[in-house]
């Protein structure tokens, strides 16, 4: 019998589950029918997720009484833009969805993101679930209500915080996925760890890539999501500790910004970033150098980028990923936040970078 977990998320704003496990859809077929009022539920679908799973996910709408409204969209980074916004916001509209009704997304983050942030300015807000579909969305994106768009000035820099009603992580929609993608996930389970839960990046660190298969992978994705909902209970709207989630991310937005279209996977950048911010560390006499490199060895010992010249999509400029970190949401008085750590499981947050320290930091990884 498979494991089933539930995590409890108390945001400020709203109060939902994370049940996980594998086929969860159709184990909580209940949770989705007491939250579809009109016996409908729409349901914005990543196109590939799509042709791979449709068969369960009608399946298990149908053992819940629940009538479907499918929008495919074609997924990946380019589904987070304005005009795909727009064509998604139209197309709600066209199917009269009220505020009662439950907006679904099932996708990976990409889907999750620009459902969620339709859903959250959809006449001021509508009813929001997430079916994840990749190990990323299902540990990170899916849970703490972050929803948004990207712009030319970079990633999600339009959106809001709009949480969902309900979450369900069904392990067994990432059977399909491909290494590359599980693998991306797993960076972000794996920045838990290095956030506040040492214990976590020990057994990581035992288990390897064995961490991600069957109820090994139920217990990562839960204790991932735990942390998180901890963190967003108590900051909701990252005023304070929940930036800590952001460890990796200043570093891996700016290599997402200058990759080459579609070469570089938002968990490979987070990957390098979090190898980064720990010899960053090092660099400032913060952390000792064998914490960081602990982490760059795990890393790569799982088949994860951690450095610069490891990255897809590159060259990288120095300058220029300098530059795209100056734009980070997270900065504040026109200062570089960065997320830091005194060792692992010992993040911090610093608003005191040094532009010509960091420059001179990113010139010798680039150059690495």
């Amino acid at each position: 019998m498979s494991v089933l977990r539930v995590i409890a998320v108390e945001a400020a704003s709203r109060s939902y589950e994370v049940v996980i496990g594998r086929n969860a859809l159709s184990s909580r077929a209940d949770r989705l029918a007491i939250r579809a009022p009109r016996g409908r539920a729409v349901i914005v679908a990543d196109a590939a997720a799509l042709s791979q799973h449709e068969t369960r996910l009608r399946q298990a709408f149908d053992a819940a009484g629940v009538k479907i409204e499918l929008i495919a969209i074609e997924g990946g980074e380019g589904a987070k833009s304005w005009s795909s916004l727009e064509t998604l916001c139209d197309r709600l509209l066209a199917l009269n969805v009220e505020r009662s009704e439950p907006v679904i997304a099932f996708g990976g983050g990409t889907i999750g993101d620009l459902t969620g942030f339709a859903s959250a300015i959809l006449k001021r807000g509508t009813r929001f679930i997430q079916i994840p579909t990749t190990l990323l969305a299902q540990v990170d994106s899916s849970v703490g209500g972050k929803t948004g768009i990207n712009t030319s000035h970079g990633k999600n820099l339009i959106g809001a915080f709009h949480q969902p009603d309900l979450v369900i992580a069904d392990t067994a929609f990432l059977d399909t996925l491909p290494k590359r993608e599980v693998l991306a996930g797993y960076a972000e389970i794996v920045k838990a760890g290095l956030i506040q839960d040492p214990e976590l990046f020990e057994r990581l660190e035992a288990q390897g890539v064995d961490a991600v298969t069957g109820d090994s992978l139920v217990q990562a994705i839960a204790d991932a999501v735990a942390f998180k909902a901890r963190i967003v209970a108590e900051d909701e709207r990252e005023s304070g500790v929940r930036a800590l989630l952001n460890l990796g991310h200043t570093f891996g937005h700016a290599f997402e910004a200058e990759a080459e279209k579609g070469a570089l996977i938002h968990g490979e950048a987070v990957a390098c970033g979090l190898a980064l911010a720990f010899r960053y560390s090092v660099r400032l006499g913060v952390c000792r150098s064998e914490d960081a490199a602990r982490v760059e060895a795990h890393l790569q010992a799982v088949g994860l980028p951690a450095r610069i010249s490891d990255l897809p999509g590159g060259p990288y400029d120095a300058d220029r990923l300098l530059s795209r970190m100056g734009d980070d949401k997270k900065n504040s008085g026109g200062a570089i936040t960065l997320i830091l750590a005194r060792g692992i499981g010992d993040a911090f947050i610093t608003r005191e970078t040094d532009r010509t320290d960091l420059a001179a930091f990113l010139s010798s990884e680039v150059e690495d």
